[in-house]
């Protein structure tokens, strides 16, 4: 059965228990599968990106129909950090509700309405409305150009910069080292696995270092990072607890040595051309 988160930010624990470990977060109009009931407030979901955890019903609308529905029909996606949906288009209106980057609307038609706002219809079927410019339509179809992609791509991971760490985190409220990056790929239209691996049936390949490039992720023992160019990387470190850029380079002033003497891995989406 398919559902429609309607909280905020809905909780993936790794168990029933909202003391457990936080395994991962899901986001305002995001759809999810419901795979078991477990009664008592609870049931497990699959998320789109095939990650799995229990979560409390009541962050959910449990409606096979609405949510068929309504993951064909919020194609636009809030691109502020934080945006009040508000009841009327005027900055001294009522809330809503506060959705963060990420969080899926539908927008839709209302005549007379002024440039600076646009009309979302909520989960619920209400009307609110938010600032223009704090929306954007879905990237949904693969980057036709590359350069374009990974340039993208690092502006959005960039824009988390100074969230706090936050173990399962994938939001401007607190963010983790697999969240970044799946949410800086997602903003642009990729699904990558929502983890600090390589996985098959996700569209990351595994490529040599040296050809890495701006937008590639780098994976060491249990964490991730997206590649900026110049031996720069964004990423979301425990050990420094928010969004920052660090370096490779054992000469730069943003060096981390117990990262950049571990690294394992590069992936990237753009697959190495064969020879002609």
């Amino acid at each position: 059965m398919k559902a429609t988160v309607t909280a905020m930010i809905a909780n993936l624990h790794s168990k029933p228990d909202q003391s457990s470990e936080l395994v991962d977060e899901v986001l305002y109009g995001m759809t999810v599968d419901i795979t078991k009931d477990l009664g008592e407030g609870w049931v497990y979901i699959q998320t789109a990106y095939r990650y799995e955890g229990y979560c409390q019903k009541a962050d959910l609308l449990l409606d096979e129909a609405l949510a068929s529905t309504w993951q064909h029909e919020s194609r636009h996606v809030i691109i502020q950090s934080f945006a009040d949906v508000l009841q009327q288009p005027r900055i001294q209106s009522t809330k809503l509700i506060t959705l963060v980057k990420g969080s899926s609307v539908c927008a839709i038609a209302v005549d007379n309405l002024q440039e600076e706002w646009s009309a979302v219809q909520l989960v619920s079927g209400q009307t609110g409305y938010v600032r223009k410019k704090w929306l954007h339509a879905k990237i949904t179809d693969h980057p036709s150009s590359e350069q374009l992609f990974r340039e993208n791509v690092v502006q959005t991971a960039l824009s988390y910069l100074a969230t706090p760490y936050r173990w399962g985190g994938k939001s401007p409220l607190g963010i983790d080292c697999s969240g970044l990056c799946s949410m800086a790929y997602m903003l642009n239209g990729v699904t990558i696995y929502r983890d600090a691996k390589i996985v098959e049936g996700f569209p990351i390949v595994k490529i040599d270092r040296d050809l890495m490039q701006k937008g590639d992720l780098i994976y060491f023992p249990g964490h991730i990072a997206l590649y900026m160019g110049d031996h720069l990387y964004v990423h979301s470190s425990l050990g420094g607890n928010e969004v920052t850029v660090n370096s490779l380079d054992e000469y730069h002033p943003l060096y981390r040595h117990d990262l950049a003497t571990t690294l394992q891995e590069v992936g990237t989406l753009f697959q190495e051309k064969p020879n002609s």
